[in-house]
């Protein structure tokens, strides 16, 4: 296996070269503007490197570009949005419970038609087919690009949405179509959020895929693409230019990914300070510990495959205000280079504190050797203060456990911190983000109502439908493992139902081979 990893961080993009799941060669380089300027400075730096200079199997990149775009309320596109389920929804519309900048961006036509299934997956009214024919021929009218369709309770039974999707593809073949059941679980509004997210970011993640793309190719890189995704696992740059929103929390999991590699641990703390923010989670098996309620991204309520997580506005870039003494929330990201002092700028940073203090020997020490040791004590322990609040409050069990610390802000990491067994800091720390990109598998998931079935019968059916996701989706069928099992019996379902999720990952597949059966 011979594989680049790159992470695009809010201050630094990190390139690793991968060989054997041993760390060959690495690069940081600041995060430009653009981004994937950055990405090509990487890849030119680590490919400048005699031992990185070597044919590669995969490409594989984590990005903040779907996030920070719904974050900072950019490049987003407005969009028609099908709600399929009246009269029963007809008080809560799409967009009701959005943040009023961002729907106004976004919302380009509401349409609510009768149809839908109820909770036991009967169908609560007909399909609106006309009404859907109609809304079609609005969409493609008004020249929207691109659609969300949520239809209540479509995971138990997505054919009002798939035949939605046939009837636009009929009318507006150019319209790109998202489908909720593809991302949500159960939970109209969440489920449907996230499908609007998703469609509102389509333009974009053509345009920053085929920029990708065009980077890889100048380095002379042939091989194929892949984008990390919330789970800790990659998908195909085909699947993330479709689904953009799983791509949101993958730089945070690509750290806790990589620390795990590094360090042997599949179970721990961890702990990713960057330049701007400080993310903390728990690894469980290898993988981020999963979020089972909803997550916030851009003020809009959300219920789908996420990590769960805790990022808080401390990293190496954080400011560090005097009176009183405080360290973050803000940064100066990726000017970090530019505006600390001991690189000759004229903003103190939490880096100049751990220079002063000695803890870290970059820059030029002699332009903080003037601050007060009253200062440099009362700063670190502000951040200490930070991260061991955040850690406790993440933690799930009472005892002490042990805490990976990486990223190339890990240096605020204090030794010791109460709750924690041990602080691990490994090799390549501060690249543990483009570690993770490389060395991430293919994953798939089920997520279903099962009836008549036995218990074990119905895991292991849910299992077998993940597994084929995960073949689907680019993993190789002998290397697939189990991640995840729940299971809950639904008490107010006849015929013994059982609803189902499994998740499973595997190492990508090689092109050359033949598929296993």
């Amino acid at each position: 296996m011979k594989r680049i990893g790159i992470d695009v961080g809010g201050t630094n993009t990190d390139a690793v070269l991968i060989v054997d799941e041993k760390v060959v060669h690495f690069v940081k380089r600041p995060t430009t503007a653009d981004v994937t300027s950055g990405i090509l400075d990487a890849l030119k730096a680590l490919r400048a490197e005699p031992a990185a200079a070597v044919k590669v199997d995969a490409v594989v990149i984590g990005t903040t570009h779907f996030i920070n775009a719904v974050v900072q309320r950019r490049h987003v596109q407005k969009i028609g949005a099908i709600r399929i389920g009246m009269p029963a929804s007809a008080s809560l519309p799409p967009f009701c419970d959005w943040p009023t900048d961002l729907a106004s961006l976004v919302n380009g036509e509401i349409f609510m038609l009768e149809g839908g299934h109820d909770y036991d997956g009967r169908p609560f009214m007909p399909l609106d087919t006309a009404g859907l024919k109609e809304a079609a021929r609005k969409i493609r009218d008004k020249g929207l690009r691109s659609v969300a369709v949520c239809s209540s309770f479509s995971p138990l039974d997505p054919s009002c949405e798939t035949t939605a999707r046939e009837i636009l593809a009929e009318i507006c073949p150019d319209v790109a179509v998202t489908l909720s059941h593809d991302l949500g679980r159960i939970g109209l509004l969440e489920r449907e959020n996230a499908a609007l997210l998703n469609a509102s970011l389509h333009d974009l993640a053509v345009t920053t895929v085929a920029a990708f793309r065009k980077a890889i190719a100048d380095s002379g890189i042939d091989a194929p693409l892949f984008l990390t995704q919330n789970d800790g696992t990659v998908m195909q740059a085909e699947i993330a230019t479709a689904f953009p929103v799983m791509s949101f929390a993958s730089g945070a999991t690509n750290s806790m990914r990589g620390a795990a590699h590094l360090s042997g641990l599949d179970d721990a703390m961890v702990v990713d300070v960057g330049g701007t923010t400080s993310d903390i989670g728990q690894l469980r098996h290898g993988f981020p510990r999963e979020a089972n309620a909803v997550v916030e991204v851009g003020g809009v309520r959300t219920l789908f495959r996420m990590p769960d997580l805790l990022s808080i506005g401390l990293g190496g870039g954080s400011h560090v205000d005097e009176d009183p003494v405080r360290v973050g929330p803000l940064s100066v990201g990726y000017r970090l280079t530019t505006d600390a002092l001991v690189f000759g700028g004229s903003r103190l940073t939490s880096t100049d504190i751990a220079v002063a203090a000695g803890l870290i020997d970059i820059g030029d020490r002699s332009r903080v050797a003037r601050l007060p040791k009253r200062l440099i004590d009362a700063a670190l322990r502000d951040a200490w203060r930070k991260l061991e609040e955040d850690i406790d409050r993440m933690k799930t069990e009472a005892g002490d456990v042990p805490l990976l610390a990486v990223g190339g802000g890990a240096f605020l990491v204090p030794d010791r911190l109460p709750g924690i067994s041990e602080i691990v800091r490994v090799p390549h720390g501060d690249c543990a983000n483009a570690v993770g990109a490389a060395i991430a598998q293919v994953s798939g998931e089920a997520d279903q109502v099962f009836r008549d079935l036995t218990r074990e019968d119905a895991i292991a059916a849910a299992r077998d439908i993940a597994a084929d996701r995960a073949v689907q989706a680019g993993a190789a069928r002998d290397s697939l493992k189990t991640v995840d099992v729940e299971d809950m019996p639904i008490a107010y379902l006849p015929g013994n139902a059982l609803r189902v999720r499994v998740r499973v990952a595997g190492a990508i597949a090689d092109p050359d081979l033949p598929a296993a059966a």
